[in-house]
């Protein structure tokens, strides 16, 4: 969403004394790499080495091992290394890559003569097929869509649709693949941004025609004898359906839609789907609002009849969508999530570009119901502790930084405009893993750790040491130990929560300390045995 002014919300630092070495239990921790009962753990917020692409990544998706990448780029080239290295490879706008290695797959080596903007696979895996805006594929004419053999890695010989314009959504079943953008024509017959054609030949299934009436179809999904369709339409076959709607796979006609995640339309503002990710009975989506807190967030939904399940407000546009066990994880700008009881607005704006949610809904929406929003205290699920940070890019100079999301149960991959994760180098393309399958050792948050104050309580000879808590991307809860001096043993220790937005003030009273003046540190464990120490406060004591 655009920016506007924005009040921010004034919260309660909650503070936690510990005297003497007496333990503090932990605050119920949020969900992480190490979650509290009943949350699901997440991936780790730890970068793992991935090849890189000079451009921007719009559309990606997992088949096996194997995660396919299109977009706008022409250059692939290995982690850790800057534009130009010896090792560079020409890769024109589609790409293919091991999850597991983040290892280019040299054997998959095509080249579009304009972008991608949708890839997805056929229900078997046996296809991809590329959509976008090309119109040759390795110098063979391909409009707008192609389909790639995923055992051998060529290009599809027999399907070459024509499309009159750009192809933004695809939904395949083994015999049909659904086409959605702004197009006007396949193949030569009349299409209102809507068409179905043979998996095995490219032509027109004339059975199925429904329209997108008055404005582009974004993302496609499909649901047994659903095509669920999403974007920035009014209608659907000339009924209204805001954004969001089904289709039926036997004859185009309109299927059963109840949910309204999407509001209406007022004059230049507007709200739209820009992904959907189908997951055993619910499909997920993500929004984009175009005007002062239209929605942005996500939803989930049943695919037989759309009924809604929840829908989060957080602002700031979400682009790409995908669900792994009992997580959802987006890519987005968001800077506003108060709707799941977390991270207010800032002055200036903060974005976060990656987000991790329960499946399942488990409160309501705490916050005020968005612009012209069809709901007010839905469903909303729960924000789980994984914030890795992504550098704003500028190649499409919208400034935004991943675009896209795939993976298994194993690993995530993010593809983008990004030029760094973490501050480190690393370009449009970035994986991340479980807990069993990365290194962990991203721990607390070196540079947000104050150095602590030490003082006299007065009429003693206690000294009061307190500081400001830390956080860490992928683990909530913490472990504060005390330390005297230049000794490494704890005096103290307590467990605390926190977060990049709720950091409390911490204290710990030293009752019994030796004669003379002493200075105190703080060192600070995650749950996976990474620390960090904070400088020295200054003196205190008698």
């Amino acid at each position: 969403m655009k920016a506007a002014t924005r009040q921010r919300r004034i919260g309660v630092l909650a503070s936690a004394t510990l005297l003497g070495a007496a333990l503090i239990p932990a605050a119920s921790a949020t969900a992480d790499t190490a979650p509290g009962k009943g949350l699901p753990a997440t991936v780790t917020a730890e970068p793992l080495p991935t090849w890189q692409v000079n451009g921007v990544v719009w559309s990606m998706v997992t088949v096996g091992n194997t995660v396919y990448a299109t977009g706008n780029f022409t250059k692939a080239r290995p982690p850790g290394t800057a534009e130009g290295n010896a090792k560079e490879v020409a890769r024109r706008n589609i790409l293919a890559f091991d999850l597991t290695t983040g290892n280019l797959i040299t054997s998959f080596n095509h080249s579009l003569n304009g972008q991608g903007l949708r890839i997805v696979a056929s229900p078997d895996g046996k296809r991809v097929y590329v959509g976008g805006e090309f119109t040759t594929v390795d110098g063979q004419a391909r409009s707008r869509i192609a389909a790639f053999d995923t055992a051998t890695g060529k290009l599809v010989a027999g399907f070459a649709p024509k499309v009159s314009n750009k192809v933004r959504g695809i939904a395949a079943s083994n015999s049909t693949v659904y086409i959605g953008g702004n197009f006007f024509n396949v193949n030569g017959k009349s299409r209102t941004r809507l068409a179905a054609v043979k998996a095995s030949n490219g032509a027109n299934i004339d059975t199925w025609k429904p329209t997108a009436d008055d404005d582009e179809v974004m993302a496609l999904a499909l649901a047994g004898s659903r095509v669920i369709v999403g974007g920035k339409f009014q209608k659907l076959n000339g009924t209204n359906k805001v954004g969001i709607g089904a289709v039926n796979t036997a004859d185009g006609s309109l299927g059963k839609w109840t949910s309204r995640p999407i509001p209406t339309k007022l004059g230049k503002k507007f709200s739209y789907v820009t992904d959907l990710f189908v997951s055993g009975d619910t499909v997920f989506g993500s929004a984009n609002g175009e005007g002062m807190h239209w929605y942005d967030g996500r939803f989930a939904a049943k695919t037989a009849g759309g009924a809604l399940m929840w829908l989060d407000n957080c602002y700031g546009a979400t682009y790409g969508v995908f669900a792994t066990g009992q997580t959802v994880y987006s890519v987005s700008h968001a800077h506003n999530c108060e709707s799941l009881g977390a991270f207010p607005d800032t002055t200036p704006e903060t974005n976060h570009r990656t987000l991790a949610e329960t499946r399942a809904a488990t409160g309501t929406d705490k916050a005020p119901p968005g612009t012209n929003s069809n709901y007010s205290k839905q469903p909303v699920p729960t924000l789980l502790h994984w914030f890795p940070t992504l550098a704003m890019g500028s190649f499409t100079k919208q400034y935004q930084a991943a675009w896209a999301i795939t993976g298994n149960a194993n690993y995530l991959a993010l593809g983008g405009e990004f030029p760094r994760v973490n501050g480190k180098s690393q370009q449009g393309l970035v994986r991340f893993g479980i807990k069993a399958k990365a290194p962990n050792k991203s721990g607390p948050v070196k540079a947000d750790l104050a150095v602590p104050k030490a003082s006299t309580v007065a009429l003693t000879k206690k000294i009061k040491v307190s500081w400001k808590s830390t956080w860490d991307m992928d683990n909530r809860t913490l472990k504060y130990e005390v330390l005297r001096d230049k000794g490494t043993t704890a005096i103290g220790t307590l467990s605390q929560s926190s977060a990049f937005w709720t950091r409390p003030e911490l204290s710990f009273t030293d009752a019994n300390p030796p004669a003379g003046k002493h200075t105190y540190r703080i060192r600070v464990t995650d749950p996976l045995g990474n620390s960090v120490t904070s400088d020295a406060s200054g003196s205190a004591g008698k």
